[in-house]
């Protein structure tokens, strides 16, 4: 067995897609492109806009924030709450209040919803 720790202050800040106060820790890879990390999500931060390079898993585990598709229309998730995300999809997400989520993406990801 291993310990994980994935506590704030070992998040490090996201710069890619325009990201305003969202920091990660990369919790792990797999085989066949399997990656999870840890998003904190400080009050007022988001991910802008980009195309999902695999399929995605976001699932929020305390907080509050939202999450948009391609359409642009942010949906309002809270904890145990989350959305998937196609490869290739358009998507952004943020938090107005602060959220923490668990993101897995893998290049082969079938939610079961």
């Amino acid at each position: 067995m291993k310990i994980i720790e994935f506590l704030p202050n070992l998040a490090q800040p996201i710069k890619m897609f325009e990201s305003v106060s969202a920091k990660s820790v990369h919790l792990g890879d797999g085989s066949g492109e399997v990656h999870v990390y840890c998003i904190y999500f400080e009050s007022g931060s988001h991910i802008g806009t980009h195309r999902a390079g695999y399929g995605q898993l976001f699932l929020v585990m305390n907080g509050e924030g939202w999450a948009a598709g391609s359409d642009g229309e942010r949906i309002q998730l809270k904890s145990g709450q989350g959305a998937f995300f196609e490869p290739g999809e358009l998507h952004s997400k943020g938090s107005d209040i602060g959220m923490t989520v668990i993101m897995v993406q893998a290049s082969k990801l079938e939610p079961k919803l």
